[in-house]
Parts: C-alpha cells; sequence; structure tokens
C-alpha cells in the first residue's frame, strides 16, 4: 500500500490519510535525511551553499511536507487513533531535531560556508547567523552528558505540551449543558438558540444544547438572562482541564510543573539564568528587564481608564439591572447591556450583515487593492471537512504565487482558537520554485440550517488577524526556506502583519466591501455604522489590562526558578493580578490550565509580543491614516519592506525600512483609546 504522506505532490491527500500511514512516513523520511547527512559529512570537500545548505534545506522541507498534514490533522479533525500515532511520533521528531541541532560536524561545516564563502548575500548571512545561534541554543557546545539531558528535556517537553493540548480538547469537548425549557434562555438572540439547537439535534437530544466552543459559550455569557446559567457555563469553561473539571484524568495541574521544571532546567544548562532568558535570545527585546518595564508602562497608562470602566459596570449593574455585586460570569453580560444603552447597539445587531461568504469577498477584494493579486478558489482540491474551501494567489502578471485553505467555524474534535501554520513555504529549488501553502483556522460561528454563517465583528476582525499571518507567509519573495515568510522573523514581530490587518476592520470603505445583509444584500447602514464607531473604545482599558495581566504572568512565571514548585504560579497569578487587574476573578477560576498559548503554542515568555507587536503594527497603519488608507505608494511600500522580506532581516530593520524611523507609541494609544486624560 502507498503512503499518500509519502507521495510527491503539490498537496496532501487528506482523505487517504490514516493514522497507520503516520509513524513509517516519519521514520522513512527521518532515515534518509540521516543517511544523507552522514554521508555528507564523511566527505572531504569544502562546504558550500549548494553542497551544504542547499540540500540541508531540502531535507527540512521534505520533512515538513511529510509531518505538517499529519500536525494539522491533530488539531482540526482529532481522533483517537491519529493522536497516538501523532504523539507516538513526538518523541522521534524532537530527538532528530536536538541531534541536528547537537551536531558538532555540521556546525563547523556550516560556520566555514560562513567564513570562506564569498559569494553569500545579506539574506543568506542573516540565515546563517542566526543557524549558528540556534547551534548554540540547542547545545552544541554542552559536554556529552549534558547534551544528552537536553535531548531527554525536548523530548520530555515535546510530549508534555501536547498532553496540555490534548487534554484542553478533551475537556472541551466532553462537556455540554442540555436545556430543555425555553424560559430559561431568555435574553439569548435567535441565532445563539438556533446554533444551540443545531448542537442538541447533533447529539439527537431534545431541546438546546450549550457547549464550550466559544461562539456556544459566548450566547450565553453575553446575552443569557440566567445569572445561574451564565455561572455555569463560567465555571466549567473556567476550570477546564483542572482538578475542578469534570474528570481528574484531563487536569493540567502537574503537566504544568513539569514543563516549567523542565524548562528552567533547559535554560540553566545552556547557561541563562531563566527561561525567559532563554526565550528572548531570538527575539527584538533585548533583557526581560526590557519587556517588564514595557508591559508596566503600558499597564500605568491603561489602569486609570480601567478602573473607571469597570466602576461604571459595576454602577450600570446596581442602578440598571438590580445586582448588589457584580461576579466575573456578570461582567460580560452586563457589559454588553451598557453598550444597548449607552449607544443603542448591540452586537448581535451587526451579524445580519455579515455573512461570511460577503466577508471572504471583501477581504479578497481590500488584499487585492493594496498589493495587487488576485485571490481566486479553486474546487478540485482535496480537503479534511466539507466546510473547509481552499484558494490560490495569482501575481498580476497570472502567475501563480500561493495557495492557502480556509477552516473557519467551531466544531467537535477541533482545537479552539485561531492560527495560522503552513503546509510548506516559498523555496527556490534548482528546477523551480515552490510557492507557500498555508492553512488559516479560526472556530467562528457556523452555518446554521438553511442559513449562511453569520460573523460577529469580533469574528471578522479575528479573520482578518489570522489573513495577515497568511501574507506574511505567502506573499514572501525570499527564496530561503530559515527566513521566507514567517520563518525567522522574531517572535514579538511575528504579529506585525496580523494585527495590522485589523485595523481595516473599522474603515468605512472596507466595511462596505466585507458587508452585506444575508436576506438584503443591503451594505451596513450608516447608523449603524456610527453607532459602531461611537463602541469602539467602549471598555478597552478594561481589555488592555487583561492581555497585559496574561503577559506579565507569563513572563514572570518564566523568570522565577521556582515556578514549578506547589503554589508558585498561583502566587504569581495573584501579584499580577494585584498590580494591573481590574476585575478579580473568582477563587476556583484556572485560567493558566487552559492558557495553550504559553503551555503548548510557542508563545513561552513571549505573550508580550502581541502588545509589543502592536506598538509596530498601530504605528505602521498610521502610516495609512496620514498618506492615504488606499495609496498604492504605502502599499507597496509595506508589501516590499515587511511582508515580502520575511525573515532575511531583523524586524527592526524592516520597521524603519517602511516607517523611516523606530516605533513610536502614540499610534497604539490613540487606537486604543487611551488618549484622555487619566
Amino acid at each position: 500500500m502507498s503512503n499518500p504522506l509519502l507521495a510527491v505532490g503539490e498537496l496532501p491527500n487528506f482523505s487517504s490519510i490514516r493514522a497507520e500511514h503516520v509513524e513509517p512516513a516519519l521514520e522513512q523520511v527521518l532515515d534518509e535525511n540521516r543517511q544523507w547527512l552522514t554521508q555528507r559529512l564523511q566527505e572531504t570537500v569544502q562546504p558550500s551553499w549548494d553542497n551544504l545548505i542547499y540540500p540541508l534545506d531540502e531535507a527540512g522541507d521534505r520533512l515538513e511536507r511529510v509531518w505538517s498534514p499529519v500536525s494539522h490533522l491533530n488539531a482540526v479533525a482529532n481522533t483517537e487513533s491519529l493522536r497516538l500515532a501523532y504523539n507516538a511520533c513526538l518523541p522521534k521528531l524532537s530527538d532528530y531535531h536536538t541531534e541536528m541541532g547537537q551536531n558538532q560536524a555540521l556546525y563547523e561545516a556550516v560556520k566555514a560556508v560562513v567564513e570562506t564563502e564569498q559569494q553569500l548575500d545579506l539574506s543568506q548571512q542573516y540565515a546563517l547567523q542566526r543557524s549558528l545561534l540556534s547551534f548554540r541554543l540547542s547545545g552544541v557546545a554542552l559536554a556529552e552528558d549534558k547534551k544528552q539531558r537536553y535531548r531527554e528535556i525536548s523530548q520530555l517537553l515535546s510530549s508534555l505540551s501536547s498532553k496540555y493540548s490534548d487534554n484542553i480538547l478533551d475537556a472541551t469537548n466532553a462537556w455540554f449543558k442540555q436545556v430543555t425549557q425555553l424560559d430559561e434562555l431568555k435574553g439569548i438572540p435567535e441565532s445563539g438558540l438556533e446554533m444551540a439547537q443545531q448542537a442538541a439535534q447533533q447529539r439527537d437530544l431534545k431541546g438546546w444544547v450549550f457547549t464550550l466552543d466559544f461562539p456556544s459559550y459566548y450566547s450565553v455569557l453575553a446575552y443569557a438572562d440566567n445569572r445561574e446559567l451564565r455561572a455555569e457555563l463560567y465555571r466549567a469553561y473556567t476550570t477546564r482541564a483542572s482538578e475542578l473539571g469534570s474528570n481528574p484524568a484531563w487536569d493540567n495541574t502537574q503537566t504544568m510543573r513539569d514543563i516549567l521544571r523542565l524548562r528552567q532546567e533547559e535554560a540553566e544548562l545552556l547557561g541563562f539564568a531563566n527561561y525567559a532568558e532563554l526565550s528572548l535570545a531570538m527575539k527584538m527585546a533585548d533583557t526581560t528587564q526590557e519587556v517588564v518595564e514595557f508591559l508596566m508602562d503600558l499597564a500605568k497608562r491603561s489602569k486609570p481608564f480601567a478602573e473607571r470602566e469597570f466602576a461604571e459596570v459595576k454602577a450600570f449593574a446596581q442602578e440598571q439591572l438590580g445586582m448588589a455585586e457584580v461576579q466575573a460570569w456578570d461582567v460580560t453580560y452586563i457589559s454588553e447591556k451598557m453598550k444597548e444603552a449607552r449607544f443603542d447597539f448591540s452586537d448581535e445587531d451587526l451579524k445580519p450583515y455579515f455573512p461570511v461568504s460577503q466577508v471572504i469577498q471583501g477581504l479578497f477584494s481590500l488584499v487585492e487593492r493594496l498589493y495587487q493579486v488576485r485571490i481566486q478558489q479553486a474546487t478540485e482540491v482535496d480537503i479534511w471537512h466539507p466546510e473547509v474551501s481552499f484558494y490560490q494567489v495569482f501575481d498580476a502578471d497570472g502567475s501563480l504565487r500561493a495557495e492557502f485553505y480556509l477552516d473557519l467555524y467551531a466544531r467537535q474534535h477541533k482545537r479552539g482558537g485561531a492560527w495560522m501554520s503552513d503546509y510548506c513555504g516559498r523555496f527556490k529549488r534548482k528546477e523551480s520554485i515552490q510557492i507557500p501553502v498555508a492553512f488559516m483556522t479560526c472556530n467562528g460561528t457556523p452555518p446554521v440550517g438553511d442559513k449562511p454563517a453569520l460573523f460577529t465583528h469580533d469574528e471578522v476582525v479575528t479573520l482578518f488577524h489570522e489573513f495577515g499571518h497568511g501574507l506574511h507567509h505567502m506573499l514572501t519573495t525570499v527564496d530561503y526556506p530559515d527566513i521566507a515568510g514567517i520563518n525567522g522573523v522574531e517572535w514579538d514581530a511575528v504579529e506585525l502583519p496580523s494585527q495590522f490587518m485589523e485595523n481595516w476592520c473599522w474603515e468605512p470603505e472596507v466595511l462596505k466591501m466585507i458587508s452585506g445583509h444575508w436576506q438584503t444584500a443591503e451594505p451596513l447602514p450608516a447608523e449603524l455604522f456610527n453607532k459602531m464607531q461611537a463602541a469602539r473604545h467602549f471598555q478597552t482599558a478594561m481589555m488592555m489590562v487583561r492581555q497585559l495581566e496574561f503577559a506579565l504572568f507569563d513572563m514572570r512565571l518564566h523568570m522565577d526558578p521556582r515556578a514549578a514548585e506547589p503554589g508558585h504560579l498561583e502566587q504569581i497569578q495573584a501579584e499580577v493580578r494585584d498590580e494591573v487587574a481590574v476585575i478579580t476573578p473568582p477563587a476556583f477560576n484556572r485560567m493558566a490550565h487552559s492558557f495553550s498559548h504559553i503551555f503548548a503554542g510557542g508563545y513561552a515568555a513571549g505573550y508580550y509580543s502581541y502588545k509589543w507587536a502592536e506598538v509596530l503594527s498601530a504605528d505602521a497603519y498610521a502610516r495609512f491614516e496620514e498618506e492615504g488608507l488606499f495609496s498604492a505608494e504605502v502599499g507597496q511600500a509595506f508589501l516590499a519592506e515587511i511582508l515580502q522580506v520575511g525573515g532575511s532581516r531583523p524586524a527592526m530593520e524592516s520597521f524603519i525600512a517602511f516607517r523611516g524611523r523606530k516605533p513610536q507609541i502614540e499610534a497604539l494609544l490613540r487606537h486604543s483609546g487611551l488618549v484622555r486624560a487619566a
């Protein structure tokens, strides 16, 4: 039987991939890569880009094309058999990467290319310098016993991160709430009720079913008049994968402690005081102190506004809703009522105007206008779910530039959240250029019955955000895989193109492109737009301090060598909340147990990147505001200096090349509504 993961084709055959294909395919590619490298390092020929780096890139690309479909399916179409196969391969993959990173002969050969080859362009030189740093951070200089321990730690961390994710997915999938009496669901809009009815029918149950998938959860938290129902869902959501959850087998407590302990040990092995220092070694920020000061400065600017906003929530609750005290499960509900009262406007009012087909068409039109490309759907492509769609990106001259999959809706057996990942990146091979292929994944409100999928404006913003990541990956013109697209971009700058895209969702001209009532095709009325704009900065300071709380918690957790000890994580969290938060969650809240970004998503000691890069993205967007939102010149400059160059030079150089100066924080404060006197 042929293995679809080993087929040399343009795109994966998702419908043919089975769990039993995973391990044999991975082992074959790892064996072939190892054999080639062993043979190459035994040869006496002088190492060069063509005879060492290029073949290494080919080997890495082959591995990515085998593994990325598996990793993606494990996230979006999770089954027990696939999960077992995926987890069985993680130690093999970890071993291989550690082995490569600690290969002294390979390190010396790469160093020889740097020192002796005269014809390298600046991008190649930068890629090799990053590569040498990566060797050092993989422990290439360690003694043999410490190399072995580093390998063990890498293996364990890989498995533990996967276990952490699996626990959240299982806990999320397992819990649901059936309601059979309609009078218990007062306040929940029709769209939320229809979604819940569909969820019940899918389970062969009567009435309505609410789950912990975000669109379902949010429909209760924001709109349900039934306070007990809100409290029940809030508790279930915030205790997922904890000792307070429905199944002790999914408790992430020990998993988190093990991850923190091993990260600290890894940092010390490599000569760093803590994991945060190790994490920053390949980021824009120079020191942990610089990051903490940046976050605390933003907190100092934001907290007075946030305190005022929360005081308004409590006053409104008491005066208008008769609530003597406000609980965590009340805040979203009260805020929604406040927004309706203050602006005569609800998020639900917007949904009929954002059918997903119109949002996508408008998004594509915007991108085509800014960057002179053309996006077209292709249907004869193998996909993993009927709701997935596939598109191709063409240059102005008609040549194919990139391809991508869109998977937009929440469903069972799909990991929560939103992300962009890739099947393969741009790579200039000897015979032709390999084009980038991206996966863009959201968990938006699914279509219900005969109605099309209707998004909230927040879900539209999320789609634009992920598409920004996708553009960064797809529009690169860099020919070397390690620095093409998002590869090689410092992690604290990687959110620049994604957060930049969010700004367009508020522009009148763009809203005309992305909106159209699902029944009448009427664009978003001016009256609704004005209300939406008036409400734009509603509680932005509360949202700001919430993000700062997450970022500071992550940073301090990874700066503390004792974070893994029982009680320390909770203590750090409490201290951060005392400093920056305005809402104190109940004692049972176990936010950290489902904080996938830092325990399973690559953002360890890096969650600050969202705010760090938001300074860059807001300031970059300000140039469009200053020179013309649809200025062809500014659009081409952003394409040329940010998107196309990928990770081929330091992110700060790219920003300065586009903006003409270093970033300034004023645009972020203005976009966040934090420029009034506190």
